[in-house]
């Protein structure tokens, strides 16, 4: 009877997750939080990235006053001083999601690490924050394009990981979130309706405006990225031909063909100038 349970154990335990090493601890710097269905329900664990992205803080033009900012808090809280929980929000393609992966790249040999959270596992934030408490590096916990729709169990979680717990922030983790939306959830015109107007013809927000903005106001730093103008976008593509080794006789003359690929997409950012010049510089190799 023994060893058939011994054998069942066993057989159960290739199905379970299996907790990270004390080696893959220290030789990555970047994890995703997954789950995993079995018998006992869907298990959370993180799994260690093995290709992380090499993106610098020099590869991103045109958004200094924002690369500034976060540069600085990440080196803060590397350094144990006071920083705060960033939001970063705006156009889409303009470099928010890089300047989180360029904070990694900046100081990952000095001990800081990336948890990426999906929007759909938020929920297990306290589990993740307990898992990460004990740890001696410093993390950031990433969600990438992140917004709610009303009712969504994430929501209240992010919330309480903010500034809403019972329990006291814990030191070495900060949140990173980026999103299109800088309230977080959607804003529709009947939540206009629950402003209240003062006889001395002051506006206050309802119930309704202020829940939706009190998730959004927990974050210490709010960062606003806007589409580049022309010459800005023309920079970046530049910046990236000469990094796939164009010359500058090359990079002057793709000059118009990069303005045509922008209009034909409707935008200018610094995604669309970064493929561009992957296209332009493979058509020419």
């Amino acid at each position: 009877m023994n060893e058939k349970l011994d054998r069942l154990l066993d057989h159960l335990d290739t199905f379970l997750p299996k907790p990270l090493t004390e080696e893959q601890w220290k030789s990555s710097t970047a994890f995703r939080w997954r789950r995993r269905d079995s018998i006992f329900g869907s298990i959370g664990f993180l799994q260690p990235v093995k290709h992380v992205s090499d993106i610098t803080f020099e590869d991103l033009q045109n958004i200094d006053r924002q690369r500034d900012a976060i540069r600085d808090n990440t080196k803060n809280f590397i350094q144990r001083k006071p920083a705060n929980n960033i939001l970063l929000t705006g156009a889409r393609g303009t470099g928010k999601s890089s300047l989180i992966k360029a904070s990694l790249h900046e100081f990952a040999s000095q001990g800081l690490r990336l948890v990426e959270v999906e929007k759909e596992h938020l929920a297990d934030l306290a589990d993740i924050t307990e898992l990460l408490a004990e740890r001696p590096e410093r993390f950031i916990i990433f969600c990438d394009d992140l917004s709610f729709e009303d009712g969504e169990s994430g929501y209240k979680a992010m919330k309480s990981a903010l500034d809403g717990s019972v329990s006291a922030q814990v030191d070495n983790i900060l949140i990173y979130a980026t999103s299109n939306r800088r309230h977080l959830l959607p804003e529709y015109m009947k939540d206009n309706e629950s402003y209240v107007h003062n006889d001395d013809g002051e506006i206050h927000p309802g119930e309704v405006v202020e829940e939706k903005i009190s998730l959004s106001e927990r974050f210490g730093l709010w960062l606003s990225f806007y589409p580049p103008k022309q010459d800005e976008y023309l920079a970046i593509v530049a910046h990236w031909l000469q990094h796939f080794g164009l010359s500058s006789k090359e990079i002057e003359a793709a000059r118009s063909e990069a303005l045509v690929w922008a209009l034909e997409r409707g935008s200018r950012s610094g995604r669309v100038a970064w493929q561009f010049a992957k296209h332009w510089a493979g058509s020419k190799a």
